[in-house]
């Protein structure tokens, strides 16, 4: 019970600490996806945008600084989780902590396995991790995946051990290491890792009363999926789209306005689940794909 005590009492005086300051959104990775989704929500607040690329970081702060966004780059590398403790740590201190986007991350196109563990799945789980800590009432954090993590196959006893392991165990779990260097079955190991790590993190969130969701995308339309349709000269993920209906690659502000939605006051409610925005090819795959 004293800890619970102590937890409020943190809470509240951070929240009248923060009554008079900016609100606070950090977006990582400073791609297409990632600047949508901070001029969706970077509006009247303070933006801190994160990516391990700094060229390409400067260019998305000159392009939003120009366009009247508050906003400060933080060179941040993912899979390093003391350089995101610090982005953390960095966004505490700028006022309170209204919402966090998790856009960064890499493709199995172009892309290693070990890549892809180190950024998409250990990535993932030191965001959740460093931003729990600081995540006061009302924090949303909204991670994005993708639909291949809805079409991984996985056993239980696997999925709760990506869910719940320690960070520093998961790349010797039998999950992760049964991959080999099969970069497209890591990718989809780690996009279903995403989602049962948020599932489970939940609990710890709302004790904050703050909240964790995922979103897949489908096939958008950004730098990361151009090459990996260019890498298909086969021209497989295109027919996918056609196939599944949509006629159609999503954009980057679709991905915006449905993470805008898990961050606001209409999703209350919601948390510890996952949003696909995919024009239906997830289920198509699971459903109509002919095998």
């Amino acid at each position: 019970m004293q800890d619970t005590q102590d937890t409020q009492d943190t809470q509240d005086t951070q929240d009248r600490t923060y009554d008079d300051a900016r609100d606070v959104v950090v977006v990582t990775g400073a791609g297409g996806m990632g600047s949508a989704v901070a001029r969706r929500l970077g509006s009247g607040r303070t933006l801190i945008l994160a990516d391990a690329s700094r060229d390409q970081l400067d260019r998305a702060v000159d392009a939003l600084s120009a366009e009247g966004y508050a906003v400060r780059g933080v060179p941040t590398d993912v899979s390093d989780r003391a350089s995101v403790e610090e982005l953390a740590r960095t966004a505490a201190g700028e006022g309170r902590l209204t919402a966090v986007v998790h856009t960064a991350g890499v493709a199995a196109a172009t892309s290693s396995a070990r890549k892809i563990f180190d950024v998409d799945l250990l990535g993932t789980v030191h965001v959740i991790d460093a931003f729990e800590r600081v995540a006061v009432r009302g924090t949303s954090l909204v991670c994005v995946s993708s639909m291949a993590g809805h079409y991984a196959s996985l056993s239980h006893e696997d999925e709760a051990a990506l869910a719940t392991a320690p960070a520093e165990e998961l790349l010797a779990l039998g999950a992760v290491t049964a991959v080999g260097e099969d970069a497209t079955a890591a990718y989809i190991v780690a996009k279903r890792a995403n989602h049962v790590r948020v599932e489970a993190a939940a609990l710890a969130w709302n004790l904050r009363g703050a909240r964790i969701n995922t979103v897949s995308p489908g096939v958008i339309s950004t730098a990361m999926s151009k090459a990996e349709a260019d890498s298909d000269p086969e021209g497989h993920m295109l027919r996918m789209v056609e196939a599944c209906g949509a006629g159609r690659t999503g954009t980057p502000g679709e991905i915006a306005d449905a993470v805008a939605f898990l961050a606001g006051p209409e999703a209350l409610y919601i948390t510890g689940t996952d949003l696909l925005v995919d024009g239906g090819q997830a289920g198509w795959i699971r459903w109509h794909m002919r095998r």
